[in-house]
């Protein structure tokens, strides 16, 4: 499908690539080196950009947008630094669990902080024993009169050391599995709570990345968002609409790879001519274009069908994260290789590309896990047309 835009659209895009070409893209390198969370320049980012509630309903205070405008802020930031662009983002997937379960009131009290821009939401899903595999998590909440009493610990947290408070997933009910599960807003200050040792990563490394311990947290009864047990739905809502940003993210990944390479094959001579000229060099850049253009596809026809409430959106979200985070990968080691040796060292760009891509077909679902999904969905689709 021809991927179309409004005008409005296309002003949303082009502030944050505006932004993101003065503010981010040139001290990406520098808070890569530094491990650290950019504070003043994700505050920056909220103050000046004003779209900190841009997916949250206009009832809440929100400015109503959706998937597709959310996948364009991300896709321009991630071609900036995948790592900065997650200290702005990680929000809009901790908010997500709020939006898919909670009520009105419950919304409009957590959100109004996020749309002020004042602090930010992590998503606490993953465990040291259980990533991908939710079931397997073993954190716990105990309903005692007014509280509920948590135990645990989530590992692999986005954003977690900056974020001010946490959508949680817990047990209520253990024996029923999956539909045991509930899900809660624990704020940072909350007694029990701590934010736990910040992982030393490969890439995306001014993002931190940290686990965060309950030890017998209190949580007031009505941080129970939405109803008791219905946690699961909400996170499987959660991750069917926050995949199609993680495409974004390769996709920017991807796009940078590519302007970067042919940028630098242009420029660099070998042999007596620019490397441009070179055929292999030639089909190397063009085997990136046909990776960007064809995750940027798949990606907003997955936006476009979050937004629409599309019946088939897992399978199609599921499909986007798979091939766009592939690509980013395939896209950022070419644009290596057109560098030669001097791809491999921090004085150019690409490297951190190539370091940073890898972290999409991981998080959220590993690649490997999107395909068990769009494979079922396959098997049920044939089953059908029996």
């Amino acid at each position: 499908m021809y991927q179309s835009y409004t005008e409005e659209q296309l002003q949303i895009r082009d502030l944050v690539r505006d932004f993101t070409r003065r503010e981010i893209t040139p001290v990406a390198a520098e808070w890569d080196e530094k491990n650290q969370h950019p504070t003043e320049l994700v505050n920056k980012m909220r103050r000046e950009l004003g779209i900190n509630g841009l997916t949250i309903p206009e009832e809440y205070g929100g400015m109503g947008y959706g998937s597709v405008e959310q996948c364009l802020v991300t896709e321009e930031m991630s071609r900036g630094c995948l790592g900065i662009s997650l200290c702005f983002g990680y929000t809009g997937l901790g908010m997500l669990p709020i939006l898919k379960g909670a009520t009105k009131d419950q919304a409009k009290k957590w959100l109004e902080p996020v749309i002020s821009g004042d602090m930010g939401i992590s998503f606490c899903l993953s465990e040291p024993g259980a990533g991908s595999d939710v079931p397997g998590m073993s954190t716990r909440a105990e309903k005692k009169g007014d509280k509920y009493i948590i135990n645990g610990t989530k590992q692999w947290i986005t954003g977690a050391g900056d974020a001010g408070a946490y959508t949680v997933f817990a047990y209520t009910d253990k024996g029923r599995g999956t539909r045991g599960v509930s899900c809660f807003y624990v704020p940072r200050n909350a007694p029990g709570l701590t934010v736990g040792k910040k992982e030393d990563k490969l890439g995306i490394r001014a993002s931190g990345t940290h686990q965060v311990i309950f030890e017998d947290c209190e949580v007031p009864a009505e941080n129970l968002i939405g109803k008791e047990n219905l946690g699961f739905i909400y996170a499987l809502h959660t991750l069917n609409a926050s995949r199609p940003y993680v495409a974004s993210m390769g996709v920017g990944v991807a796009q940078a790879a590519l302007d970067y390479a042919t940028r630098y094959a242009r420029e660099r001579e070998q042999f007596g001519q620019k490397i441009a000229t070179f055929q292999a060099v030639q089909h190397i850049l063009a085997d990136m274009s046909i990776l960007v253009e064809a995750s940027r596809e798949l990606t907003y026809k997955a936006a476009r069908m979050s937004d629409a409430n599309d019946s088939n959106l897992a399978k199609y979200s599921a499909i986007a994260k798979a091939f766009s985070s592939e690509a980013a990968v395939k896209c950022a080691t070419d644009a290596v290789q057109v560098y030669g040796g001097y791809g491999y060292t921090k004085e150019y760009p690409v490297e951190k590309l190539m370091r940073d891509s890898k972290i999409l077909t991981i998080f959220e679902g590993t690649t490997q896990i999107q395909k068990n999904e769009i494979a079922a969905y396959a098997i049920k689709e044939a089953a059908q047309k029996k």
